[in-house]
């Protein structure tokens, strides 16, 4: 299954990763490669 993650760096420049079609589903990285290993992990948990 695949889904659409948005990655945004945030003002404190941490990357914050969503995925828009699970409410809820947030994660975050100091890096934008962190942040999508992470959300992965969220999405599969």
């Amino acid at each position: 299954m695949k889904l659409h993650v948005l990655i945004e760096q945030d003002e404190d420049g941490f990357f914050v990763a969503e995925v828009p079609a699970l409410p809820g589903c947030l994660s975050q990285g100091k890096t934008e490669e962190e942040a999508r290993s992470n959300i992965k992990e969220a999405v599969e948990g």
